[in-house]
């Protein structure tokens, strides 16, 4: 059997991650692991705490030592750790070692940034558009450099965005376009 890529597609509030997400598993026949952060915080009913951002990692790192079974070559994950990592630091100012670590690991094989291109729309649980997008944007570029991780942008709006990712992800994995 051949490898899995692990593909996480990353990046700042309402930028599409888990419209491509889905769109791209879909593109390739596989799965993909769905975003947990989202709806674990919609469904607090109350404000997020350290604990409930700590949750939330433990659960996207179980996911994707876990989410692999029944992948046909490739898996999308909408999102990682680097999000989390991030989120806490901009919140509270320090993170749990072991995030570190487990990026450092390189679990993910390929990050595809989704840019601000997209308009941000306000929900229940978005808290972070206007200004702060574009500081979230580049923590996770310098994030993804420091870490020397496998990243591709992804620019352009609707269609633009798939046919970028398709594109970024046949570059990276090769394999993957003989095995559809």
């Amino acid at each position: 059997m051949s490898r899995i890529h692990r593909v996480a597609i990353t990046g700042p509030e309402s930028t599409g991650k888990s419209t491509l997400t889905e769109q791209l598993a879909g593109y390739y026949h596989t799965k993909y692991v769905p975003e947990y952060a989202r709806d674990y915080i919609a469904g607090l009913n109350r404000h997020y705490t350290f604990e409930d951002v700590l949750h939330i990692a433990e659960v996207q790192r179980n996911q994707a030592n876990t989410a692999i079974r029944g992948a046909r070559g490739i898996i999308f994950f909408d999102t990682w750790l680097i999000i989390t990592k991030v989120w806490f630091e901009v919140v509270y100012g320090h993170f749990p070692l072991w995030i570190d670590e487990e990026i450092q690991r390189k679990t993910m094989d390929l990050y595809l940034l989704c840019d601000t291109g997209i308009p941000w729309i306000a929900d229940e649980v978005r808290e972070n558009g206007g200004e702060m997008r574009e500081i979230l944007f580049q923590r996770y570029l310098d994030e993804l450099e420091k870490q020397k991780c496998n990243f591709v942008i992804i620019h352009g709006t609707g269609r633009q965005r798939l046919t970028h990712a398709v594109e970024a992800i046949n570059q990276f994995f090769p394999d993957i376009c003989s095995n559809l």
